[in-house]
C-alpha cells in the first residue's frame, strides 16, 4: 500500500476540504506538478485549474480551484485559494467549474460539500 500524506483546501474563511492522499496533481504556472508522500518541500503558485487528489481509500476527489497557493511540507499539502469548489462529475466538468470560479466576484462563490 503506497504512503499516504494529508492535503488541507483551505480559503480565508474556511477549510473547503481535508483527506488523506497518495498523490496529487496540481496545476502551476510552469505546468503540471504530481505529489506523492515524502515530497521535498515546496512554495508555489496555483493557476486556475483542476487538482485531483487520489485518496489514500482508492477514491478520486477533483477539486476545482481559482488561482492560489500550494505548499508541501512534512507530508502535508495545504492548497490556500481564495475560491475553490468540490467537483462532480469528470475532469472536464471540474475544469469548466474552475473557469467559471474565475469569473465569478469575490464573494459569489459557493464553497466545497
Amino acid at each position: 500500500m503506497a504512503k499516504s500524506f494529508t492535503v488541507d483546501v483551505v480559503s480565508p474563511d474556511a477549510r473547503l476540504w481535508r483527506g488523506e492522499a497518495t498523490f496529487l496533481v496540481a496545476k502551476t504556472p510552469e505546468g503540471e506538478i504530481g505529489v506523492m508522500a515524502d515530497h521535498e518541500p515546496l512554495m508555489g503558485a496555483l493557476v486556475t485549474s483542476v487538482v485531483t487528489v487520489e485518496g489514500a481509500d482508492g477514491t478520486q476527489t477533483v477539486i476545482a480551484v481559482h488561482g492560489g497557493f500550494i505548499q508541501v511540507l512534512d507530508n502535508q499539502v495545504t492548497l490556500l485559494t481564495d475560491r475553490a469548489q468540490i467537483a462532480t462529475g469528470d475532469k472536464e466538468q471540474a475544469a469548466e467549474a474552475a473557469q467559471a470560479l474565475a469569473a465569478e466576484e469575490p464573494g459569489e462563490s459557493e464553497t466545497g460539500d
